[in-house]
């Protein structure tokens, strides 16, 4: 027996099929900017995330939750990314065998010019985010 429809609309299709182009051509732009700027598009998430994390510097275990990787994968973007100098290890002030991942100057200057590219190119999409998604809403939060 087939669920009853909840009753969508072209709309709501269309609303969702714009929302999903729109994110699209925003990640595109974005993978194309971190490129251009010699780190990949999953190094620059790293790196926004070490420089956003609400809470100081973040763990390794905090990066896996905010990028939605897992554990041993976060531990290797680290690393891979401290090679590159951008990020360092640093001991956690509360707990001694707690490590928490810091931006060097080098990460700073690389995430700024890219946080502006970024930043900018949100704004030039406007309002191509039809936010938030809830039917019956309208407009941005």
């Amino acid at each position: 027996m087939a669920a009853p429809s909840p009753g969508l609309t072209d709309s709501d299709y269309e609303r969702l099929a714009r929302w999903r182009y729109a994110l699209r051509r925003f990640l595109r732009h974005s993978e194309i900017a971190d490129r251009r700027a010699g780190v990949s598009p999953v190094q620059y998430q790293l790196l926004v995330s070490v420089r956003g994390f609400p809470e100081g510097h973040p763990r390794i275990a905090d990066l896996a939750e905010w990028l939605q990787i897992a554990h041993q994968s976060a531990v290797g973007l680290v690393d891979r990314c401290a090679r590159a100098g951008l990020v360092r290890r640093a001991a956690d002030r509360r707990d001694r065998r707690g490590v928490r991942v810091v931006l060097t100057p080098r990460g700073r200057r690389v995430l700024e010019a890219l946080a502006l590219e970024h930043l900018s190119e949100i704004d030039r999409l406007g309002d191509a985010f039809p936010l938030p998604l809830v039917r019956g809403r309208r407009g941005r939060r």
